[in-house]
């Protein structure tokens, strides 16, 4: 396991129904053996988090059922059905307050624990550091994972409402963003950027 100084808690939104994919939630989707929630987390103590707070919603006494996340922390969003809002800001309360915080989406698989560690290498001090990855024409785009700086959580949680996470608070400090290319080299498989909504996207779960 890679560490880095200062600490950084990764943050794994994993609340969500899935309804648009007709599956259930997406923690409990089979990957690489077991579960999404459950590799994706471990990817993020992989790559270098000193801990993971992972954030469920729906259905989430089935998924801490079928699941072994004892690794991690494990929080509960009653308000899960309002939108990611509530989950970021649940999932950024939990984390210890002196950390630098990670957040990754349980519907992104194309997740890796290089992709984590390259952000903690990269981030500055009072930055946004956010993974970005290359369109069909070469531009890079914002994506997750985003590793918020500690002395921006406050402001970045009392953003965050509805369905818009950090978004609203991206928006308003673009020039607080700094983008790292983590496209995968061709070849490779998926990118790791793409998001795990709709049946026809089940091929990314390999």
């Amino acid at each position: 396991m890679v560490s880095f100084l200062p600490s950084t808690t990764g943050v794994l939104l994993s609340a969500g129904a899935g309804t648009r994919l007709g599956r259930g939630p997406k923690a409990l989707l089979p990957f690489r053996g077991r579960t999404l929630v459950e590799v994706l987390a471990d990817v993020m103590l992989d790559g270098g988090c000193r801990e993971v707070v992972v954030v469920l919603g729906a259905g989430a006494a089935d998924v801490l059922g079928r699941t072994d996340l004892a690794r991690h922390t494990v929080v509960e969003n009653p308000e899960w059905a309002g939108g990611m809002g509530s989950s970021f800001q649940a999932g950024l309360n939990r984390a210890r307050p002196e950390d630098d915080v990670l957040v990754a989406l349980v519907d992104q698989p194309g997740l890796t624990a290089e992709t984590v560690a390259r952000l903690l290498r990269a981030h500055r001090p009072g930055r946004v550091t956010a993974a970005a990855y290359a369109d069909a024409s070469g531009k890079l785009r914002r994506g997750h994972p985003l590793l918020l700086d500690a002395t921006l959580r406050a402001a970045a949680a009392e953003s965050a409402k509805g369905d818009a996470g950090a978004r609203l608070f991206l928006q308003a400090h673009p020039e607080l963003i700094d983008l790292v290319d983590c496209t995968l080299p061709p070849g490779s498989g998926q990118s790791g950027g793409e998001d795990l909504d709709t049946p026809d996207q089940l091929h990314l779960l390999g």
